[in-house]
C-alpha cells in the first residue's frame, strides 16, 4: 500500500508544484477495513485553485492511477474544503475521522460538521438507497443471480449509512462492517440476518446458490426501514426541544 500511495503523492506534486496543497488518503484504507478484493484507494487532492491548466496537469497522472484500479482522487479548493461540510457533511465527517495525510497540510481535521446537516444528509442518503434498491429489484425479482448481485453491491453502502446512524445516537460507531451490524442490532432492534448473509456472499464465503434472495429481500428492507425510523425520529425530538427552548 505504502508504495503506490507514495508513488501518486509525488506524481502529484511534480505535476502540480506549488499550487498542490495536500493529498488525503480517506475511506476503508485509511479507517482499517481494507478488503484488497473489494475495496479502492480513495484520495482528496486538495489545491489553492482548480483552472483547466491544473486539470491538464493531472491527466496523466489521473490516467495512471485509475489504469492501478482506482477512482480518480476528488479534487478541490482549500476554500472549497472549508465551506462544504454543510452540503458533503457524511463525506467529511468521514474524511476527518478517519484520514492519513500522504502529503502537505492537513486540511481536514480542523473542520466542523454542524449535526443538523449531518442528520439530514444520513435520512437523505438511506432513503434515496432504499428506493434504488426497491427500484431496481422489482425488474428483476425473477433472476435470482440479479437479485443476488444487486443486494450484495448494496450492502457495504448500508453498513456505511448505518454506522453514520449510530454516531448520530451518540455511539463510537465500529468501523468493520460485521461489527456495524452488531451495534445496529443492539441500538435499532435490527435482525441482522439479512446483513450478515450478504456480507458472507460478497466475501464469497457462501456459494450465491446458497442464498434464496428474494426471502433476503423481504427482511433487508424492513430491517433498512427501522434504522430510517430512528434517524427521522432524531429530527423530532431536536424540534421539540427547540421548541422547549
Amino acid at each position: 500500500m505504502a508504495d503506490i500511495l507514495e508513488q501518486l503523492a509525488e506524481k502529484l506534486k511534480q505535476a502540480l508544484g506549488a499550487e498542490l496543497v495536500s493529498v488525503i488518503l480517506y475511506g476503508s484504507a485509511a479507517s482499517g477495513d481494507r478488503q484488497e478484493k473489494f475495496s479502492d484507494y480513495n484520495v482528496l487532492c486538495v489545491l489553492n485553485r482548480l483552472t483547466p491548466r491544473e486539470l491538464a496537469a493531472t491527466e496523466t497522472v489521473f490516467r495512471w492511477w485509475n489504469a492501478q484500479g482506482n477512482p480518480a482522487p476528488l479534487l478541490l479548493t482549500a476554500q472549497e474544503v472549508a465551506s462544504s461540510t454543510d452540503c458533503f457533511a457524511i463525506e467529511f465527517h468521514d474524511i476527518k475521522e478517519s484520514h492519513r495525510l500522504l502529503y502537505g497540510a492537513d486540511v481536514v481535521s480542523a473542520l466542523t460538521v454542524e449535526n443538523t446537516y449531518y442528520r439530514a444528509q444520513v435520512e437523505r442518503e438511506l432513503r434515496a438507497k432504499l428506493l434504488r434498491v426497491r427500484q431496481k429489484a422489482s425488474a428483476i425479482l425473477s433472476d435470482n443471480a440479479a437479485l443476488r448481485q444487486l443486494l450484495a453491491d448494496s450492502v457495504s453502502t448500508f453498513c456505511v449509512l448505518f454506522r453514520h446512524a449510530l454516531i448520530l445516537h451518540g455511539e463510537k460507531a465500529p468501523v468493520k462492517k460485521r461489527e456495524i451490524i452488531a451495534r445496529a442490532k443492539e441500538r435499532f432492534g435490527l435482525d441482522a440476518a439479512p446483513f450478515l448473509s450478504l456480507l458472507d456472499l460478497r466475501e464469497q464465503k457462501v456459494k450465491a446458490k446458497e442464498m434464496e434472495p428474494g426471502a433476503v429481500l423481504a427482511a433487508y428492507l424492513t430491517e433498512i426501514g427501522k434504522v430510517i425510523d430512528a434517524v427521522d425520529a432524531l429530527e423530532k425530538t431536536d424540534a421539540r426541544e427547540g421548541v422547549r427552548n
